[in-house]
């Protein structure tokens, strides 16, 4: 009785009593019983093999279960990590800060100081890059915007880390758009978030964006709230948000970097398998990894856009924007809630 597998996914070989299906190292999960056994690899390592994945958390220990290519963390997810075991020196460290500094600015300087070294203990045992995320608060901020994404990567270079590992996130307004613009030319690389609409993307990819972070089940949320229908996959609003603005940036050879974001089930993350980058939550990178089904590719280059290259100006973002009621609202709500974390973090370190 004698077996082997020959290198990939797909690839099976037979020999007297034993099939190899789908096999490709870590992860695999083999059932050996009987006559016959099988070797499957399970989602997350399909996924793998065609798309980044990024870890959507600020969690140390699920970053390193998964083993994704980068992580990202925003006000909500810091908000979380402080309670964490992990990060009580971290968080300590943060408190002297903001006791040092004093006042309103001590708690705004101790806050950009623990999204940092959160980042960089991330940057301790993943390959890729962080994104860390600036004051929401400053959305409308043009300046203010570049001035603390500077003072973000000045703090990482102190610490060690390159401006090459780390993208500063920025919420995807007229203003925030602009501002990547300037930092992406200052060789500052840019992750925008908060991005529901098309008009949003066609901008932030005529800015030279290196990354831009569609937000699929918040698209999801608001359309079902507003229609009472249960969306499949394929008819997902969020889904097909994502795929049109894939193929747009495709057909257009913009290459900015498209990472769906924000799930709300696995049909959405298994729909946009071929995407550039996702970013997932860890109990959906675990449900990923706990299913050892098929995973075809969904999304490729060559597939064709149907939209019209665009420009945008002001005016026309800011008409385009009016005109979608689900990107406008959802952007507003998103900035909004993540300044209230802002300031809920800002408490709890001053306390």
């Amino acid at each position: 009785m004698w077996q082997w597998a020959v290198s990939a996914l797909g690839i099976a070989l037979e020999g007297q009593c034993q099939r190899v299906v789908c096999w490709m190292g870590g992860g695999a999960e083999r059932d050996n019983g009987g006559e016959t056994g099988e070797t499957r690899v399970n989602k997350l390592d399909q996924l793998k093999t065609m798309t980044d994945v990024v870890a959507d958390t600020g969690d140390i220990e699920a970053i390193q279960r998964y083993q994704p290519l980068d992580a990202t963390t925003n006000p909500s997810l810091l908000l979380k990590a402080a309670s964490l075991p992990a990060y009580e020196a971290t968080l300590a460290a943060a408190k002297a800060t903001a006791r040092r500094v004093g006042g309103a600015p001590g708690a705004q300087a101790a806050c950009l100081q623990f999204a940092v070294d959160i980042g960089c203990e991330i940057l301790k045992i993943i390959p890729g890059r962080v994104s860390s995320e600036v004051d929401a608060r400053l959305s409308f901020q043009t300046d203010a915007t570049i001035a603390q994404a500077k003072t973000m990567i000045e703090h990482y270079d102190r610490m060690g880390i390159s401006s090459d590992r780390i993208l500063v996130k920025i919420a995807s307004t007229w203003e925030g758009i602009n501002a990547a613009r300037a930092l992406e030319r200052d060789g500052i690389q840019c992750n925008l978030t908060l991005l529901f609409g098309f008009a949003q993307a066609a901008a932030c990819a005529d800015a030279g964006v290196y990354l831009i972070s569609p937000f699929v089940g918040r698209i999801l949320d608001w359309h079902k709230a507003k229609t009472g229908i249960d969306y499949t996959a394929d008819s997902d609003p969020g889904v097909v948000s994502v795929q049109e603005i894939y193929k747009y940036y495709k057909a257009n050879h913009y290459p900015t970097v498209v990472m769906g974001a924000s799930f709300r089930n696995l049909g959405e993350i298994e729909a946009l398998a071929g995407c550039d980058r996702l970013t997932i939550s860890p109990d959906l990178l675990r449900a990923l990894a706990d299913d050892s089904g098929p995973l075809p590719r969904q999304l490729t280059p060559s597939m064709a856009s149907e939209r019209p290259q665009v420009e945008l100006n002001e005016s026309s973002f800011r008409w385009s924007m009016n005109e979608d009621a689900m990107a406008t609202e959802k952007l507003a709500e998103g900035i909004r809630n993540f300044a209230a974390d802002q300031i809920k973090l800002e408490q709890l370190i001053q306390s």
